[in-house]
């Protein structure tokens, strides 16, 4: 059997209704449309609604502000971090290998759970909280420059470029 010799099972597709042939057949006259008014005369566009406001008018349009300088983070936390062995550099390279963080993306360290082992941990951003904790197990942390922080000049009008 080949790919041109596939047929659908007999009688699992039947043609289309073709309306308003003639008397003859099923849906002569009319063809479904019903005597007289607005469907019967084919001027109805998609989407009316008899007069009533169309859904496509009654639901509102995007709303609100997208801040595009905002910085996101990918967040590791420190019961993440128990699982290494003292004495272990962890930064982002080691996170992604191990599949903790995604691809892409800063790092910041939060401060949920316990570290009880000396870590080094590097990372484009830590809570004040995961670094008092880090210190306390005899860790090191260190900020990873983010390739955000030049921000690139305002866009403005000629008077606000002075």
């Amino acid at each position: 059997m080949k790919l041109h010799d596939l047929k659908p099972p007999e009688g699992s597709r039947r043609p289309r209704r073709r309306v308003g042939r003639g008397i003859a057949g099923k849906g002569g006259k009319t063809a479904g449309r019903g005597m007289k008014g607005q469907g019967a005369r084919d001027t109805v566009k998609p989407g009316f609604e008899g007069g009533q406001t169309p859904l496509m008018r009654r639901t509102p349009k995007a709303k609100g502000f997208k801040n595009p300088f905002r910085v996101e983070y990918v967040v590791v936390n420190l019961d993440t971090l128990a699982g290494f062995d003292a004495g272990t550099e962890v930064d982002p390279g080691v996170l992604r290998s191990r599949g903790l963080v995604h691809k892409h993306g800063l790092v910041k360290v939060l401060a949920r759970g316990e570290l009880d082992k000396a870590l080094t941990v590097r990372a484009h951003a830590f809570s004040a909280a995961a670094v008092r904790a880090i210190e306390a197990a005899g860790g090191r942390t260190e900020t990873l420059p983010s390739p955000y922080a030049v921000r690139p000049p305002a866009r403005g009008n000629a008077l606000t470029n002075r």
